[in-house]
């Protein structure tokens, strides 16, 4: 950034010097420089592209006399698209917005720790878990110039407008299902079925089988489904293992079937979206070793997705949320004092919960 200031100063230095000699002696140096350059332009020698110091040199040399007819180097248009580009980056420097305030340092450093301990987690993740945990907001655009950039190689059709609108009045009333494949570390493929509730968007359960038939299915409806709950409808694909006798049941249960389109995933977006969430969250950073293994492992996630996860969805909210959360702090960007910050590992660190906890007198 020094050498084009360099540059300037050395042709103003130049200019002072010059317009100190005498009228004759500027003409015939003038003229001089003129018969060398018309030789230059007939053997058609490409010039080397200019410096910046020495396009603004230019520029500003043009103010002081009739430029056209000695510009030779470049075409005049080139000249005017050289003022025109200063000008917008003079414009742009002085228009520059000047925002609010920086955060204090302590919460920046916390910022940091939170993005860099949970790869997965968005600026929308860490405002959530900031509000509902430690009473501070910070908007989630604030949180995004503090968080650390990206490591390399990290990182829907239009839906019925019917459809969502029934599933939005419904929700309190609704469960959603679906399967999903993972595979093992000896390549065993396992099936996984989820079952969750919309209007809260709690995992109601969930269960881990190398051969599911429509029995086992209806035997984990079973386990989900107490009956004192006020559902009323159910959500499902046109999988064949939803057979009619498993329909029936689910009828005699007290539930509608409210099956999807054809190739629609969009018609069961929550639970095609929870899915996402378990592969984004938990099964894309892990090998299962077998049944047993991938049983314990979603059992951590879904505890941790039930009652310390934040759902932007929700508010943001949390599905299950533990007795004692604080309230929005009344001072914007402080931890409340005589209180610290506590993180409770998940899946061995690859999640944290973060909470306040009062410091020792």
């Amino acid at each position: 950034m020094c050498y084009p200031i360099f540059d300037l100063l050395l042709d103003t230095l130049s200019l002072i010097r010059h317009s100190l000699r005498p009228r004759c002696a500027l003409a015939a140096e003038n003229l001089f420089l003129r018969k060398q350059l018309a030789m230059y332009l007939e053997r058609k020698v490409k010039p080397r592209r200019a410096k910046a110091s020495a396009k603004l040199t230019l520029v500003l040399l043009s103010r002081l006399f009739a430029w056209r007819e000695a510009l030779t180097v470049v075409k005049p248009d080139t000249l005017i698209r050289w003022h025109r580009k200063g000008f917008r980056l003079f414009w742009r420097w002085k228009s520059k917005a000047r925002g609010q305030p920086r955060i204090p340092a302590d919460l920046q450093k916390l910022i940091a720790d939170i993005a860099a301990s949970n790869v997965t987690w968005g600026e929308e993740r860490i405002a959530a878990e900031l509000l509902l945990k430690l009473g501070i907001r910070v908007s989630p655009r604030t949180i995004r110039r503090y968080m650390p950039p990206p490591r390399p190689g990290t990182q829907c059709g239009p839906s019925s407008q019917r459809w969502m609108t029934f599933v939005r009045n419904h929700a309190q009333a609704m469960l959603a299902c679906d399967f999903f494949v993972t595979v093992t570390a000896r390549f065993q493929v396992l099936y996984v079925f989820v079952i969750m509730e919309l209007g809260g968007r709690r995992i109601t359960h969930f269960n881990v089988t190398a051969h599911p038939t429509a029995e086992w299915t209806l035997q984990q409806f079973r386990e989900a489904i107490s009956g004192e709950e006020l559902f009323r409808y159910l959500i499902h694909d046109r999988d064949r293992i939803y057979s009619r006798e498993l329909d029936g049941a689910l009828k005699a249960m007290g539930l509608r079937m409210l099956k999807t389109p054809f190739r629609a995933p969009q018609a069961n977006a929550y639970c095609e979206r929870l899915v996402g969430s378990i592969r984004r969250e938990c099964l894309d950073f892990l090998i299962p070793l077998n049944e047993k293994h991938l049983r314990r492992t979603l059992k951590q996630w879904v505890d941790h997705y039930n009652r310390g996860r934040p759902h932007a969805s929700l508010g943001p909210g949390i599905p299950d949320p533990p007795r004692g959360l604080p309230q929005e702090a009344s001072s914007r960007y402080r931890i409340p004092q005589d209180y610290s910050v506590v993180t409770k590992p998940i899946l061995g660190g690859l999640h944290h919960e973060y909470g306040l906890e009062r410091s020792p007198a």
